[in-house]
C-alpha cells in the first residue's frame, strides 16, 4: 500500500509541476541512500540530468505566473507531466522494491502507465483551473495559484517519499479544493443577473 501510494503521490506531483519531484527524486539519489534508482533510471542522478531539470524548472515556474502564457505553457505541458510522472513513479525505491515481485516482474509497465495516468488527471484539473482563475480575478489570481501549487508539488513530492501515508490526506484536500472551485464558478452562472437602473419616462 505504501509503495503504491509513493508512485502515486510522486506522479501527482509531477501533474502539478514536471520538474519538481524529479529533482526532488534526482537529488535524493545522488545525496543520499533514500532513493535508490533502478538501473535503466541512473542517468537521473547525473548533474547534468540535474542541472537541466534546475533550468527547466525555474523557466516553468516563470513562465508559469503570467497570465494567458500559463495557458499556452499547460497546453505544451499536457506531453511533458503525464511522462516525468510515469518516471519518478518508477524511479523511487518504492517502485523498485515492486519490482521485486514475482507479479511486477510480468507486469513492469504497471507504474509508469499508473504514473501517467495520474499525472495526466492532476495536470487536467489545473489546466481547467488555471483559465477560470485568471478571468474570475483579471489575471491577478493565476501568480498566487501558481506558488501554491508549486508549494504544493514540492510538499507532496517530500511527503510521498518520507510519509507516503499522508499522500491520501494531501490528495483529498487537492479535490476537495477542485471541487469547491467548480461549485463557486457554477453559482456564479446560474446567479441572476442584477438589472440595470433605467430611465423612468414622462408620462
Amino acid at each position: 500500500m505504501l509503495v503504491a501510494l509513493t508512485g502515486i503521490g510522486l506522479s501527482a506531483a509531477a501533474g502539478l509541476n514536471a520538474y519538481v519531484p524529479f529533482l526532488v527524486v534526482a537529488l535524493l539519489a545522488r545525496l543520499t541512500d533514500v532513493v535508490v534508482l533502478p538501473s535503466a533510471l541512473t542517468w537521473m542522478e547525473s548533474w547534468w540530468a540535474i542541472g537541466v531539470g534546475a533550468v527547466l524548472l525555474l523557466t516553468d515556474v516563470v513562465l508559469d505566473k503570467v497570465p494567458l502564457v500559463d495557458t499556452l505553457n499547460d497546453a505544451v505541458q499536457t506531453v511533458i507531466r503525464p511522462a516525468t510522472g510515469g518516471v519518478v513513479a518508477a524511479a523511487t525505491t518504492a517502485a523498485e522494491d515492486l519490482e521485486g515481485s514475482t507479479w511486477m516482474s510480468e507486469h513492469p509497465w504497471v507504474p509508469i502507465v499508473g504514473g501517467v495516468l495520474v499525472a495526466l488527471l492532476v495536470h487536467g484539473g489545473k489546466a481547467a483551473v488555471r483559465p477560470v482563475v485568471n478571468a474570475t480575478t483579471g489575471g491577478t489570481g493565476g501568480p498566487v495559484a501558481s506558488v501554491v501549487e508549486d508549494v504544493t508539488s514540492v510538499g507532496l513530492s517530500l511527503v510521498a517519499v518520507f510519509v507516503p501515508v499522508l499522500v491520501v490526506v494531501v490528495l483529498g484536500l487537492l479535490v476537495w479544493a477542485f471541487v469547491a472551485l467548480v461549485r463557486r464558478r457554477r453559482r456564479r452562472r446560474r446567479s441572476p443577473v442584477p438589472p440595470r437602473p433605467g430611465i423612468a419616462g414622462t408620462g
